[in-house]
């Protein structure tokens, strides 16, 4: 059996991601959050269910006798300079990442692209190895490419709901459409796996709270955030808040007095 409760309270969790650099370059860093060290010691200040790094940070930046917050590997990733249909290979393997201290392994793919089955295969291979190790599998399920023209449609996000429960996915990170009552649907979709929605770009306080509130609402299990954290003014106060709608079901007006 896959071991979830590492990277899990009770069912919910909140994961911290700082893979932008790879797949956005340096541009959504300032001069202290481009050390991977300040991302980490937010990690584990705020008591993350788990942090997201590429095995190169990882290697260099947690090593795994240092490690206070669950490690999660990103497997495979890209840069957005290529201007041809999406796709992202692995560059790092189940072994090693398990070898850095993972307690579990993300990949992403991108439904819709012409390279989908290629990423298919890879991730059907990933996920075999993994679940031998007990190591649960995160897809970060994108639609992306030529054929999609709207990647937040409910009917898509369902779609890639399904396609990780179909592909074996413990966990798919997607977008949010939204819309409370219509994500509920992506959420049936998804099944018996576990749904993070994704933390996206630049939000206001009041709108990340908002999001928050609504996808839980929905079912969701929690969060995978990134740049709403670490590029924050006050990233502790608003993982409080944060946690507060997630763990106890607090109402975003409730929450909102944790960043005053």
């Amino acid at each position: 059996m896959v071991n979830l409760e590492r990277i899990t309270t009770k069912g919910k969790a909140i994961f911290l991601a700082y893979d932008q650099g790879l797949e956005h370059g340096p541009t959504d860093f300032n001069m202290d959050n481009v050390d991977p060290l300040y991302f980490i010691d937010i990690a584990i200040k705020g008591k993350y269910n788990g942090l997201i790094l590429h095995h190169g940070i990882a290697e260099k930046y947690y090593p795994k006798k240092k490690q206070k917050v669950p490690l999660i590997i990103k497997l495979n990733g890209k840069t957005k300079l290529p201007n041809i249909e999406p796709i992202s290979r692995k560059v790092c393997s189940v072994k090693r990442a398990i070898k850095l201290g993972a307690e579990a392994v993300g990949y992403t793919i991108y439904i819709g692209s012409q390279f989908e089955s290629e990423q298919f295969h890879e991730f059907g291979k990933i996920v075999e190895e993994a679940h031998n190790e007990h190591i649960p599998v995160i897809a970060w399920i994108y639609p992306r490419g030529k054929a999609i023209k709207n990647d937040t449609t409910t009917s898509i996000l369902a779609y890639a709901a399904r396609t990780a429960l179909e592909l074996g996915a413990d966990f798919a990170k997607i977008k949010y459409n939204n819309n409370l009552n219509r994500f509920k649907w992506v959420i049936e979709s998804a099944g018996r796996t576990k749904v993070l929605v994704a933390g996206g770009s630049k939000l206001t306080d009041k709108q990340l709270l908002q999001k928050a509130y609504e996808v839980m609402q929905a079912g969701a299990t929690g969060l995978a955030i990134g740049r709403n954290i670490w590029q924050h003014k006050h990233p502790l106060k608003m993982t409080k808040a944060l946690k507060n709608i997630i763990f106890n079901h607090k109402t975003p007006k409730e929450a909102m007095k944790y960043l005053q």
